[in-house]
């Protein structure tokens, strides 16, 4: 319970193939931790990057723009989904410093927790990766400075709207200013709190495309002004038309290359 409002979920998988499986990450607001006990992962900016980065352990910050990732063998990996929030107060680092970009999980975790990658491949269970994750975590949480509590309102109210509430507005409910306020989320989100709107939105859009909701009333649905307008995002953000992302979309939510 005292990980909840930082943490969205653990994730440990295995795979491997003849063939590695190239994935799009899209915009989310979620803020994922990759340990990783396998083949390295290729990371670019782009499907047919010559050069992508290679990490085997990382973080990534919110992104405005789609990712590609491969693993380069055989991948065993646990993540860690944290919320913008809860990664800010686990790493201590102001996030847009972590915004549009991985970062090796060396170069950004407090030195208390380097050996974390060794301690949960040496675990004999994912139960007890996982135990060992709730308990690193907590006392870190412990050891940290609340967040800002008009920055955790801000947020939740952007993700209870699935980002329709006005920024001006959430403003006025705090009693600050729109600079104010995309000053405070630059610092403990990572993006402007307009932007992090929009990526709710489009998440939102995502997934009832994927349910097979109709162009119109996801647009309807998700308060974009109209079908243009939810292309537009889609462009940006995925790189491609609505239509043709949905297509791409695996029964568990992920975006094949």
């Amino acid at each position: 319970p005292r990980l909840r409002p930082f943490v969205s979920g653990y994730q440990g998988y295995v795979e491997a193939g003849s063939v590695p499986v190239l994935r799009q990450e899209v915009p989310t607001t979620r803020v994922p931790l990759i340990v990783n006990f396998g083949a390295p992962w290729r990371i670019a900016g782009a499907k047919d990057a010559r050069q992508p980065a290679v990490e085997r352990s990382f973080f990534a910050g919110l992104f405005e723009r789609s990712v590609w990732v491969e693993a380069t063998g055989p991948a065993r990996c646990v993540q860690i989904d944290l919320t913008p929030i809860g990664a800010h107060l686990v790493l201590g680092i102001p996030m847009h410093e972590l915004a549009n970009r991985t970062v090796s999980l060396d170069d950004v975790l407090p030195a208390a927790e380097r050996g974390l990658a060794e301690r949960l491949a040496d675990a004999t269970s994912w139960t007890a990766r996982f135990n060992l994750l709730d308990r690193v975590l907590a006392k870190r949480l412990a050891e940290t400075m609340p967040p800002s509590r008009e920055v955790v309102w801000a947020y939740g109210a952007l993700e209870r709207t699935g980002g329709r509430v006005p920024i001006a507005s959430l403003a006025e409910r705090i009693g600050r200013s729109r600079r104010h306020l995309a000053t405070r989320f630059r610092e403990q989100v990572g993006l402007p709190p307009k932007t992090v709107a929009r990526i709710f939105r489009f998440r939102r859009a995502l997934e009832l495309l994927g349910s097979g909701s109709g162009f119109a009333d996801v647009a309807y649905e998700c308060g974009y002004f109209d079908q243009a307008h939810l292309n537009r995002d889609f462009r940006q953000f995925a790189g491609t038309s609505p239509g043709e992302l949905a297509r791409r979309l695996d029964t568990r939510g992920a975006i094949l290359g």
